[in-house]
């Protein structure tokens, strides 16, 4: 194979030895798509010996990546480590510096060092490509890039993050417990056996907003503190409670353009039951453009797996194969805008708010009293006693309010007495 493409892979956990085997299984499909033979001259990890689901060709194993690039001079890097920093930045930046293109699923390196790294494979006209980052085999950075190309995008949204949404689902589904539920997630691996955090949290699904941010708006990465919450204070009680008013809970992404300013959230949502995003359940992501003059974009998936994963890899591997030499963003950074950020303080939305009280005369009209005097208006009341406890809880749903006047007011309830935990706040999605 005189004449062929030089790949490497760096990182062969799960979606890495997946990729190694389908890249070996479709050496010919490949062929026959892009005219181009492909030979895996180079593969890295932690360890050799790692039983794997695939088995790897230890000849060309490397303990250090670094040789890889330097030894064997690879024509395409994969890179599945998944770091922010660490080997993951390291391995990316020297590979585009040696003129090799690099392909790789990693949304926390790009959403970190996405601005420095595009700059980088631009001024050696190779290719850094990430379609994996974003909602795993749903095409939507392609899609962005190039099937909406024309069109001016004004408000992305959607289910990011798989393993929360199965989360919540099967909550609703089950009425069990936000831990119990974590357990199962974790053993079909939804959800990371040791420390699910970044996906529990909210940040996988942040990191994925900040790339659609910037390729939806021609922008930089923005680097501002944001809104970002996760599920963990979730209670299957406002699973239950939404479900009587009609509404379930997701947890979106959302980015849009309000007043020419840049806005970026990640939080719970109380979303219409009968709406199209309130009916993606289980790991299914799904992804919302608004934009003109099309209008509304909807793509739906699987965002999460190797499966998944690897499609868009490999998607991203026929796209160089086929000598498409691009600007990783779609316009070249050169190009691209630093916008100002929105005013989170200013963010207006409808609110469900709960709270756990002692069962005494005159809480109610506490907090209603307090609501008002923030100018917080009430839209909708449900009240359940708990006589055998003398405890209560109180759900509120509001009319629209700023997000400063109700933080500075529930921290103000939370200071009676008769108010048992910190209020649970979640917002309501238009």
């Amino acid at each position: 194979m005189k004449n062929s493409i030089k790949i490497a892979i760096v990182g062969l956990g799960q979606v890495g030895n997946y990729l190694y085997n389908e890249l070996k299984n479709k050496q010919k499909d490949i062929e026959l798509k892009t005219g181009k033979k492909i030979k895996i001259v180079g593969i890295s990890a932690k360890s050799k010996n790692k039983k794997r689901k695939f088995k790897i060709d230890k000849k060309i194993f490397y303990s250090n990546p670094i040789k890889i690039i330097k030894e064997l001079k690879p024509n395409i890097l994969f890179e599945v480590v998944g770091q922010s920093d660490g080997i993951s930045k390291r391995i990316v930046e020297l590979a585009l510096k040696n003129k090799i293109h690099v392909i790789t699923p990693n949304k926390a390196l790009i959403a970190k060092h996405g601005n420095n790294l595009a700059r980088l494979a631009e001024k050696n006209k190779v290719n850094l490509e990430f379609e994996a980052s974003v909602a795993g085999g749903i095409p939507i950075l392609r899609t962005i890039k190039e099937g909406l190309a024309t069109n001016k995008i004004s408000k992305i949204y959607g289910i990011l993050n798989g393993t929360t949404n199965y989360i919540l689902s099967e909550m609703e589904t089950s009425n069990k417990s936000f831990t119990e539920v974590l357990k199962k997630a974790q053993q079909l691996g939804y959800a990371e056996p040791g420390n699910p955090k970044l996906d529990l949290n909210g940040y996988d699904a942040f990191a994925k907003v900040r790339i659609l941010s910037s390729l939806g708006f021609n922008s930089k990465i923005a680097n501002n503190k944001c809104l970002m919450e996760g599920i963990e204070n979730i209670d299957l009680k406002d699973i239950q409670i939404s479900n009587q008013l009609g509404m379930k809970i997701k947890l979106l992404g959302i980015t849009e353009i309000i007043k020419g300013e840049l806005f970026e959230r990640v939080h719970p949502c109380l979303v219409d039951d009968k709406s199209y995003i309130g009916n993606v359940n289980g790991v299914m992501n799904a992804v919302i453009l608004n934009s003109l003059p099309v209008g509304e974009t909807i793509l739906q998936g699987e965002g999460a797996g190797p499966g998944p994963t690897s499609s868009s890899l490999l998607s991203d591997l026929l796209s160089i194969l086929r000598g498409n030499i691009k600007n990783p963003f779609g316009i070249s950074s050169a190009k691209q805008k630093k916008l100002k950020y929105f005013n989170l303080g200013n963010y207006m939305n409808s609110l469900y708010l709960r709270f756990e009280v002692k069962d005494v005369p005159g809480v109610m009209s506490k907090i209603a009293d307090k609501l008002a005097a923030y100018k917080i208006s009430i839209k909708r009341l449900i009240q359940t006693p708990n006589h055998k406890s003398n405890k209560a809880t109180i759900v509120m749903t509001t009319h629209k309010t700023t997000e400063k006047n109700i933080q500075q007011c529930l921290k103000i309830i939370n200071k009676d007495k008769a108010v048992l935990q910190f209020p649970t706040l979640i917002r309501i999605f238009n």
